[in-house]
């Protein structure tokens, strides 16, 4: 669900002796301790937002499963009922057996109705109005105040969602109102895909052109910036977040998630550092690691380790593909979670592992 989010740009690996200007690229063997001479590249890929997604839905609301109607039939009270469209779409009213209104707007189904009630009565007229919705949601989890499933009604944009849940969460403790969410990680998944919203530029910054209209189904989650985890992805035993303390260098952060699987290519091992929407990533030769012909490399909190199956060719490719499989574990947890489901389909971050999630090949 993401595969637009990231500019296809060629980079290669370079050497470098001197240090390089602070947001264009970091070097994971910073530490004193593990320091080595090469400096490995790193990219920024760029926020894309489309000009679509700014823009109010015109179409009019359609009816769904779980959406509530009431329906009466004019100048008979008695008639009066209120109904919930099953899940197969249908509505149960009077003498009708089952009407498909899934996908009508009121006015359609209205009409519907009157045709179907006209086989029974005579020149039937109805009153339909909508009491409930339970079709159109939007999903806003995680360092909110009021975390949960939000019924959509009208269209709404990401901060009107956010207003509804009550804002992130923040603290006074130190005497200064502090952020509890991280914004630098929080996303939007649309359709299995992250769309490429800046959290940071449209709450700290006031950033409008972030500002998008969601869609039904949307799913929004603000993780917690007390977070110090490392998560481990690909092709490893157990992918997992792993304690900082359990896993600070890289060699003891994969060897935490059982270590990599048989036919993982362990000399394009990436480390994925800083904000979801402009991620900086390096490559790591790990079989020179684990063969002690290289330095181990020193991690840092937040920090996304990912053993891949194959090379790859394109390094923003290879971050959109790294942080896809990140969010897609997230959602997959945390909207399960929300759901009440007793097993959850997912991770539970630093306790749970992560699914397993398929790197596609990447031709070299």
């Amino acid at each position: 669900m993401l595969g637009g989010l990231f500019l296809a740009a060629g980079m290669i690996l370079s050497g470098c002796k001197t240090p390089e200007p602070q947001g264009a690229k970091f070097n994971p063997r910073d530490n004193a301790k593990l320091a080595i001479v090469t400096n490995m590249s790193s990219v920024e890929v760029t926020n894309l937002i489309r000009p679509e997604w700014r823009q109010a839905p015109t179409n009019f609301y359609t009816l769904g499963p779980g959406d509530v109607l009431e329906i009466e039939i004019v100048n008979d009270v008695n008639s009066r009922a209120m109904t919930r469209i099953g899940p197969d779409g249908k509505v149960y009213f009077n003498l009708l057996p089952g009407l498909d209104v899934w996908g009508m707007t009121l006015q359609q189904a209205k009409e519907r109705l009157e045709q179907e009630l006209a086989k029974y009565v005579v020149s039937p007229q109805v009153a339909l109005q909508l009491r409930g919705i339970d079709s159109k949601r939007v999903w806003l989890l995680g360092r909110v105040q009021k975390p949960g499933v939000y019924a959509m009604a009208a269209p709404m944009t990401v901060l009107e969602s956010l207003s509804l849940a009550g804002g992130t969460m923040t603290t006074s403790l130190s005497g200064m109102t502090e952020e509890l969410a991280d914004l630098n990680h929080s996303f939007i998944i649309r359709n299995g895909e992250r769309l490429p919203v800046d959290m940071a530029s449209l709450i700290e910054k006031g950033d409008m052109s972030q500002n998008i209209y969601l869609q039904p189904d949307d799913f929004v989650y603000f993780p917690s910036s007390f977070s110090r985890d490392i998560y481990v992805l690909g092709n490893v035993r157990i992918p997992r977040a792993i304690s900082r303390q359990q896993g600070g260098t890289l060699a003891s952060a994969i060897a935490a998630a059982g270590g990599p699987n048989r036919n993982s290519y362990l000399s394009h091992v990436a480390i994925v550092r800083g904000s979801l929407s402009k991620p900086q990533i390096a490559v790591v030769n790990f079989e020179d690691i684990m063969k002690g012909k290289a330095t181990d490399v020193l991690l840092e909190p937040r920090d996304i380790v990912y053993v891949p199956l194959s090379p790859y060719r394109y390094l923003t490719k290879y971050a959109d593909l790294i942080v896809t499989t990140f969010v897609r574990a997230i959602a997959i947890n945390e909207g399960a979670r929300a759901g009440g489901a007793t097993q959850p389909a997912g991770v539970s971050i630093g306790v749970v592992n992560f699914p397993t999630v398929p790197a596609p090949v990447l031709a070299r």
